[in-house]
């Protein structure tokens, strides 16, 4: 048995170096090594041979199968250094070719706007809530002390899903499902889309973004609501902007008023941008309404509170000198990449 072993070694050795494939040393590898290779076969008949044979025996079967081993994984080694000096050889890569210019996005910029009026609220305290576009009619107007007969109830105005849902025309629906869930005090920011039965112009879109803001505590006064609104114009415009408050109507907040802001462009004096009159309107604001209190489980003779929204289209075509509006959905790179 020796000498087969010696002679099986010296062939396979022979047929390994000289094998000119991968494919073809593997398959030496299965006639030599494999469950019926020839090795195995010479093993089995150990079982013939005397207990002072087979360790003798053993150890040259050992070191005849650990030499064609070695010499499998030399040679299958060699094979793939010799494959990769081919493929180094005919796929030439020439590293002087000018490479394409890498495209880098930019921000949109009412995303931009949202996140610096995200910030400065956070900076006093807000919290950033938001929530469905798709809302109840009481969420909507209902609980917002809007009446029965207000104009933008009508199907000429707002999108309505059925009777009891509709695409939300104000984030207000938040700080009412906020009111409900949250006990007080309260003090919130929430962004998001809106949607308005309008016709597209300069100035009008079917969808638009706003964000909106709500305090509820003990003692929450109009003072408060100024001095707020004030440290966002001065934050956000800049620390000369001056503020004026105007009185209005809206349905859920009682005193309600616009806040017009100096024109950051020419200072008051009156330019394009602020149409010559030096201020320019950026918001809604007042004390919420008693009766909105009530309609989401708060008690106005404890908590008062105040609520302000602002459209961020609005504020972005003032800060940017966008005259119209179209542009910020058109996904023209050549007007987004300028901000």
């Amino acid at each position: 048995m020796r000498e087969a072993l010696q002679t099986l070694r010296d062939k396979a050795v022979t047929s390994l170096k000289n094998s000119p494939t991968l494919e073809e040393l593997d398959n030496l590898r299965v006639q030599y090594m494999g469950k019926k290779g020839e090795l195995t076969l010479i093993l089995k008949e150990m079982g013939k041979l005397s207990q002072e044979e087979r360790p003798i025996i053993g150890k040259v079967a050992n070191e005849v199968r650990e030499e064609i081993e070695k010499i499998i994984d030399e040679k299958k080694e060699a094979f793939k250094i010799e494959a990769l000096n081919d493929k180094l050889k005919n796929e030439l890569i020439d590293v002087t070719i000018p490479v394409k210019p890498k495209f880098v996005g930019k921000i949109h910029p009412i995303t931009s706007v949202i996140r610096d009026m995200e910030k400065i609220f956070m900076s006093m305290g807000f919290s950033v809530v938001e929530g469905p576009e798709i809302d109840t009619v009481k969420n909507n107007f209902d609980a917002l002390n809007a009446p029965a007969n207000h104009p933008s109830r009508e199907m000429s105005d707002t999108f309505y899903i059925t009777e009891e849902l509709l695409l939300r025309t104000q984030t207000s629906p938040v700080q009412v499902r906020t009111m409900r869930e949250t006990k007080s005090p309260i003090k919130i920011i929430s962004p998001g889309r809106c949607f308005r039965y309008d016709t597209p112009d300069a100035t009008h879109s079917p969808m638009f973004h706003q964000i909106e803001g709500l305090v509820i505590d003990k003692n929450i006064n109009f003072a408060n609501l100024k001095s707020t609104l004030e440290i966002f114009a001065h934050k956000f415009f800049g620390e000369k902007t001056k503020t004026k408050f105007r009185p209005h109507n809206f349905p859920f907040t009682e005193p309600s008023a616009e806040m017009d802001i100096s024109c950051f462009k020419c200072g008051g004096t009156g330019c394009p941008t602020c149409k010559g009159e030096g201020w320019i309107e950026i918001l809604g604001s007042g004390m919420v309404h008693p009766n909105v209190l009530r309609n989401c489980g708060i008690d106005p003779e404890v908590y008062s509170g105040f609520a302000f929204g602002m459209g961020v289209e609005r504020i972005a075509m003032s800060k940017y000198e966008i005259d119209d509006i179209r542009y910020m959905y058109e996904n023209d790179m050549r007007f987004l990449s300028q901000f």
